[in-house]
């Protein structure tokens, strides 16, 4: 189970989003402010942070900053009452992973949540294998048939999203949310056309391949 760790001054609001995360099936725990989510962090260990920026003794910003500054790259979802530029960009420079303005759709953050964590999970785990090829995280690398290729960021993650999962449908919206973020401003053709790219690259592979599901979206199934 994924635990997170909610940093959130408001006590109702805290409440609340500790309920709807239990509910959909996370272990929580609620600080107040940063410097208690770094002592929560000293005895505990936590898959996600949701951070408030205006709080007390230490704010939003000084918290994923210490945080990144300290090497840990827990995913990080902030949280500001205003719609400002600067707030977003103060976030994103100093780490955080994703950004919502309050007031907060709980239906929307369950998904960013998710979508975060998916994320993360694909990056820790590196390396995934399925028949005879062999994706590497770290370098982006596919070897297929004995020869390995480099591949675009964004293909990578999308084929060793469906790999990692083989024989499961996978929406072109889903698809999007968690290789491009919620935030992109590209449509769901974009799939599409990344999924084109890399059927022209591994059409000769013996060990797997992308099909379509009509309607729906794409998986990629073992040969």
């Amino acid at each position: 189970m994924f635990k997170i760790l909610i940093v959130e001054d408001d006590r109702e609001l805290r409440q609340l989003f500790e309920h709807v995360l239990v509910k959909n099936g996370y272990a929580v725990k609620g600080v107040s402010n940063g410097q208690e989510a770094l002592d929560a962090m000293e005895n505990e260990y936590y898959d996600l942070i949701i951070s408030d920026i205006m709080m007390p003794v230490m704010d939003g910003y000084e918290l994923v900053r210490h945080l990144r500054e300290a090497g840990n790259t827990i995913p990080m979802l902030m949280i500001t009452a205003k719609a400002a530029f600067d707030d977003m960009r103060l976030g994103f420079l100093s780490g955080t992973d994703d950004f919502m303005v309050k007031p907060i759709n709980v239906n929307e953050m369950v998904l960013r949540v998710g979508a975060l964590l998916r994320r993360a999970q694909m990056i820790n785990e590196r390396r995934q294998v399925i028949g005879s090829t062999v994706m590497e995280c770290d370098s982006l690398t596919v070897t297929c048939n004995g020869e390995s290729m480099i591949l675009p960021q964004k293909e990578f993650m999308l084929l060793y999203k469906m790999a990692s999962f083989p024989g499961r449908i996978f929406t072109r919206q889903q698809l999007m949310d968690d290789i491009w973020g919620y935030n992109s401003e590209s449509d769901t053709h974009t799939v599409d056309v990344h999924i084109g790219r890399l059927r022209d690259r591994f059409r000769d592979c013996p060990d797997f391949k992308i099909v379509t599901i009509r309607g729906l979206g794409y998986k990629v199934v073992r040969q």
